[in-house]
């Protein structure tokens, strides 16, 4: 089969990165990126764009949204059959002709200039915001316009399918992401704390959880993860709460299974680090918004708040104390209908479906191929 993928960028290993390296294992194909750390799927042929020769630009990429349209439009991609775009930003735009199929696998539709587009810009300084309020209405336009050179979308989520429909006017089917359920080993013995695993950036809420446990100063809280808001978070935690940074695969499994909740406060397209917590037998306390309201069944793998708010979160964990009776075997066998195995046989039917078929109807219509 002649297929390239085309993902945004590959600087650091996210979701992702998870879903091109599943793909990669079923159908190994040339991987076009707009830029690439040279250790990331370095036993692939990897294409990259003009901005590769940027200096500084594995630090830099983002302040080169405005050229991201121009590059990914600059690649030649006549010799493929299908063309497989991982995108939540620009890789969707790329360019074929009418007898190929691009298929995107989309992880979501650009937050930023979209319905997260207010708060970056409260999140971020002057220049970039002067910046995000002059390209955001150019942008949107290539974004509307580029979806319809999308011959089949691909949602992450029921969460995303909505938001391809309500921004391109676009139907979707869904193929719920990759998630490593054997990546935490189930511990018989519990341990009387709180974790959450999270990327320390503003959209995932970690300081509604510090501050909600400043509360709680007879629960403990342990945060795994690091990023740009370290240093804002240790100013901000009380004596109850542990912010450990990164930590090797074996410290974190340890952590994970032996906690007595998972914690998870922000809004996500899907969110897969519930998930992995439910499949150590972990029950999630979790925002209900967005992709965990597909993942978490409430009241038997684990419970919601529904606003994102201080007060709502220590209501949650006191619900969660009085109810602490959430079976293990349950929420484990829950969260193996989201597994990698799972995923990489929906999409081998998937394209082979595809590449099978008389090609004069692309457009597929609206059925949702992931578990209800």
């Amino acid at each position: 089969m002649q297929l390239t993928y085309i993902h945004d960028w590959l600087v650091t290993p996210r979701g992702g990165e998870k879903v091109l390296e599943s793909l990669q294992e079923i159908f190994p194909a040339p991987i076009h990126t707009l830029i690439a750390k040279e250790k990331l799927f370095s036993e692939q042929e990897i294409i990259t764009s003009f901005l590769q020769s940027f200096p500084w630009i594995e630090q830099w990429y983002r302040l080169c949204l405005p050229l991201f349209p121009a590059a990914v439009e600059q690649w030649d991609l006549s010799d493929y059959k299908i063309v497989l775009s991982i995108s939540h930003s620009v890789a969707k735009g790329v360019i074929t002709s009418p007898d190929q199929v691009h298929i995107c696998y989309c992880l979501t539709p650009m937050r930023h200039i979209w319905d997260h587009y207010h708060s970056s810009l409260q999140s971020v300084g002057f220049l970039k915001r002067a910046m995000l309020r002059y390209f955001a209405p150019r942008l949107r336009n290539w974004d509307v316009t580029s979806s319809h050179r999308v011959d089949h979308f691909v949602a992450i989520s029921h969460h995303v399918r909505k938001r391809i429909e309500k921004y391109y006017r676009r139907s979707a089917d869904v193929i719920y992401p990759p998630v490593n359920t054997h990546r935490f080993n189930r511990s018989e013995k519990r341990d009387d704390y709180y974790i959450t695993v999270s990327w320390l950036v503003p959209y995932k809420r970690v300081d509604l959880l510090i501050k909600a446990f400043e509360q709680m100063s007879d629960q403990r809280l342990v945060i795994i993860g690091d990023g740009p808001l370290m240093c804002d978070l240790k100013k901000i935690a009380p004596p109850n709460v542990e912010l450990v940074g990164f930590v090797d695969e074996e410290t974190l499994s340890d952590y994970v299974s032996k906690a007595r909740a998972f914690l998870y406060a922000a809004e996500e397209d899907f969110g897969i680090t519930p998930v992995e917590a439910q499949a150590a037998g972990i029950p999630v306390i979790a925002f209900g918004k967005g992709g965990v309201r597909e993942t978490i069944i409430e009241g038997k793998t684990g419970l919601f708040f529904y606003q994102q708010t201080v007060k709502e979160i220590v209501s949650a964990v006191k619900a969660f104390e009085k109810q602490d009776d959430f079976d293990p075997n349950v929420i484990e066998k829950h969260a193996e209908q989201f597994s990698k195995e799972r995923f990489q046989q929906q999409f081998l039917t998937y394209i082979r479906d595809i590449d099978e078929s008389d090609h004069s109807g692309r457009r597929k219509g609206d059925a949702a191929l992931a578990p209800l």
